[in-house]
């Protein structure tokens, strides 16, 4: 069921530019929109995975130092990149964020600020920075390299549940718990939009590869698509029996892949909003789901303690991880599509790649 089918016409593209991040590259049209347009092209030798062997897959390392369940993870934009250190970021309910390089599981820094639980954190596309948000209601963005607090932004009254870098790092967004969305200017702290319209707390939000969509997932069982410039709505997308905890975007932007409290996923064209597959398979309610650079593969992470690889084409099930202790709370693919981190409640995360 949808309403609001409104749509909005994407600003004109003046002018290309090629930018490299990390393994992956995209092609920016530069507009007069607030984020900038970031357009996905495929490249045989840089946007196309290698096939992988998904069967061959195994846990490579466990990091171990938080003292309380790890909320989230995060892996740097320039991960296995020549002549880069891979980092992982973790975030804690112990309070904290602690980066880590993602090869060796050596712990590098840990960043110490927020006064309750960190349940998200991300890096800048370039990434230089770090976001977290946490329970204490508050946004704290960090700078990698040394460690330092840069900025801290407390305009959510309520914890906030999620953020996310737009594709050209120069916008924030963030949900809350407060039932809204704020879309945030990271250079000056400045709150440009609040975003209104669900009706109860937000789990998470996700932005479209070319900047000029948001969703968000929220515990009143809806998908709401935003226009980030004009901080309008767009449209609402109905059909989860639950709350919807976790969303992301397919590479090429044009289907959005949801997780909810019904132990579903679901597959949704972004255009018009209607219902391209449904995946179950997990026994619980799902906390996290990430598309593979490929554009098919999907991994999901569940409170049933498993991470499973999906082919989003077919919805068949590839493959089902299941070395925790207790339940996954995170999920990413490594940016170069070759593996992927994971954060759980026994206080730990993993990598896993070929």
């Amino acid at each position: 069921m949808l309403d609001n089918k409104t749509t909005q016409n994407q600003a004109p593209v003046r002018k290309r530019s090629k930018l490299l991040i990390g393994s992956i590259a995209a092609v920016v049209a530069l507009s007069g929109a607030a984020f900038g347009v970031y357009q996905w092209q495929t490249h045989n030798s840089l946007i196309e995975a290698k096939a992988i062997n998904w069967q061959k897959i195994q846990l490579v390392q466990t990091f171990t130092g938080h003292t309380d369940r790890v909320w989230s993870v995060a892996v740097s934009p320039d991960a296995l990149s020549k002549g880069s250190v891979p980092l992982l970021a973790t975030a804690s309910e112990d309070k904290t964020v602690k980066l880590w390089d993602l090869q060796t599981g050596k712990q590098l820094k840990t960043l110490e600020g927020h006064a309750k639980g960190v349940l998200s954190v991300v890096f800048s596309p370039n990434g230089q920075m770090l976001a977290s948000s946490g329970k204490d209601a508050t946004i704290k963005l960090w700078e990698v390299s040394s460690g330092k607090l840069i900025r801290t932004l407390a305009e959510h009254p309520k914890n906030v549940r999620s953020v996310v870098f737009s594709p050209d790092g120069q916008t924030l967004v963030s949900s809350s718990w407060d039932n809204t969305i704020k879309v945030w200017n990271v250079q000056t702290g400045q709150s440009l939009h609040t975003l209104k319209g669900h009706s109860e707390g937000v789990f998470a939000v996700a932005i479209s590869p070319d900047g000029q969509t948001i969703a968000s997932a929220s515990k009143d069982k809806t998908i709401k698509l935003w226009n980030p410039s004009k901080g309008i709505l767009i449209r609402t997308i109905r059909g989860h029996q639950d709350s919807v905890r976790s969303l992301a975007f397919s590479p090429d932007g044009q289907t959005l892949a949801t997780g909810s409290n019904d132990k579903t996923i679901k597959l949704w064209n972004v255009s018009t909003g209607e219902l391209n597959r449904t995946l179950a398979g997990h026994t619980s309610l799902i906390n996290s789901v990430a598309f593979n650079r490929d554009g098919k593969t999907l991994i999901s992470g569940s409170e049933d303690k498993t991470v499973k690889l999906w082919n989003g084409s077919t919805g068949e099930q590839i493959r089902t991880f299941t070395p925790y202790s207790d339940v996954v709370t995170s999920v990413v693919f490594y940016p170069n599509g070759q593996g992927f981190a994971s954060g759980s409640g026994d206080k730990t995360a993993k990598v896993f790649s070929l």
